[in-house]
């Protein structure tokens, strides 16, 4: 029996077609956006966020799996791109797309869902955990799977990955998206575990 492709929601596609026409390489892929509709869906009355708007793509995904009483709020710091992304969900209060620093994030917070793809994964990991609710979920992609402890990239010890794997205010774990790919997923404990590290 040939299974028919899964459907890709309209918002999706129409982001998808914003990169494709202004050469944006950088998108999420649909097994990642598979993963954000899961996470947004489990918060339907949650504060949703994204850091690294890019066209949109990941943002969608995102939107896909909005509650009615949810919000979704996502920041680009290149203009063009913003503008371009905003267009897809103009027709929908519920979405904020600002243009700027990942820090403008900050008045939102915290967030039940935070699909961090841009600004704070690397530059202020702890920081990205603090704007987290208790029981928040946060999503990084963009990982190389490891068969290793501590997970290891290019030869040498993942010092990122580890992080956020190890936090003591997070119960993380690590997916395969695709045999060369991996995501993150990770939720904030309930209660903070005064350990070293968590604020």
């Amino acid at each position: 029996m040939v299974m028919a492709e899964r459907a890709v929601p309209p918002r999706v596609a129409a982001a998808e077609r914003i990169a494709s026409e202004t050469g944006f390489k950088k998108s999420c892929i649909p097994e990642v956006g598979r993963l954000l509709r899961l996470a947004a869906a489990a918060k339907p009355h949650g504060v949703i966020a994204e850091s690294g708007t890019g066209s949109g793509v990941g943002t969608a995904w995102l939107h896909s799996g909005l509650g009615a009483g949810a919000r979704l709020v996502t920041v680009e710091r290149d203009e063009e791109p913003a503008r371009r992304a905003a267009s897809v969900f103009a027709d929908d209060q519920r979405v904020s797309v600002l243009t700027g620093d990942w820090r403008l994030l900050e008045r939102h917070a915290p967030f039940d869902v935070f699909f961090c793809d841009g600004g704070g994964k690397r530059d202020d990991p702890q920081a990205v955990v603090e704007l987290l609710a208790p029981g928040g979920l946060l999503i990084l992609d963009d990982f190389t799977p490891s068969s290793h402890w501590p997970p290891r990239f290019e030869g040498e010890v993942d010092e990122l990955r580890l992080f956020y794997l190890t936090h003591p205010a997070l119960d993380a774990t690590e997916v395969l998206t695709t045999p060369a790919s991996s995501a993150v997923v990770a939720a904030r404990r309930l209660q903070k575990s005064g350990a070293a590290g968590d604020r």
